[in-house]
């Protein structure tokens, strides 16, 4: 049985060793950020302590199984579809690898527990900017926008679009009266276009008028160097 300090000394590692990986989450403004992450690493390490100290007779393996399921529930918690696309993958992964470096730390593992965050750290960091230079996705935006009403309409919102680059995924007209029709359409837009960019496009739609757009803008706020 290891001494108080000891212990304490486990449960510092994994708080220290789980918050370095938090501030990238959070500074990537994800839903489980520094304080989610470091509490699933400390939380992890403790029960680890406790189910290898704490009651005689206890096998040490049960409880670890048990954090590794309880973990898997609250990872599907940060995952929800959208439209047919999933988020949250990388930060439930996330949160199961912490829990594992807290579990590693328990065990006064700490060469492995600390280059494991060095190697989540490099998923996280290093492998994203690779993903998104080789694997280029299409951000979304929704747009809603006033346009009078005639044939060609629809034709003329697609035409705009397309000189950016971008293209609907779904369409929604509503009239408001005799003479307009509301807009509202789900769009891809290229990885590289911005939602200024979007916005001047849009404009020069003839007759369109109250034109909003709802977008993720962390993309935006990087290219602006912010």
């Amino acid at each position: 049985m290891p001494n108080e300090f000891d212990l304490m000394v486990r449960l510092l590692v994994a708080l220290v060793l789980g918050a370095i990986v938090g501030l990238e989450r959070e500074r990537q403004e994800r839903a489980a950020g520094l304080r989610t992450v470091t509490m699933v690493s400390l939380g992890s390490c403790l029960f680890t302590i406790v189910g290898a100290y704490g009651f005689s007779q206890t096998d040490p393996s049960r409880v670890a199984a048990q954090i590794v399921t309880g973990i898997g529930f609250l990872g599907a918690g940060t995952i929800f579809l959208r439209k047919d696309l999933v988020r949250g993958l990388t930060t439930a992964a996330t949160i199961w690898a912490v829990a594992a470096i807290g579990m590693a730390s328990g065990t006064a593992q700490y060469l492995t527990a600390f280059f494991t965050t060095l190697l989540i750290l490099a998923v996280l960091m290093v492998l994203k900017p690779i993903e998104k230079r080789f694997f280029k996705r299409p951000n979304e935006a929704q747009v809603s926008l006033i346009v009078p009403r005639g044939e060609g309409e629809i034709e003329k919102v697609r035409a705009a679009l397309a000189v950016i680059g971008a293209f609907p995924m779904s369409i929604r007209i509503h009239e408001l009266n005799e003479t307009d029709d509301r807009v509202e359409i789900d769009i891809g837009l290229p990885s590289n276009r911005t939602t200024a960019e979007l916005l001047r496009q849009l404009r020069t739609i003839e007759g369109a008028k109250q034109i909003l757009i709802s977008r993720e803008l962390i993309e935006d706020r990087v290219r602006a160097g912010n």
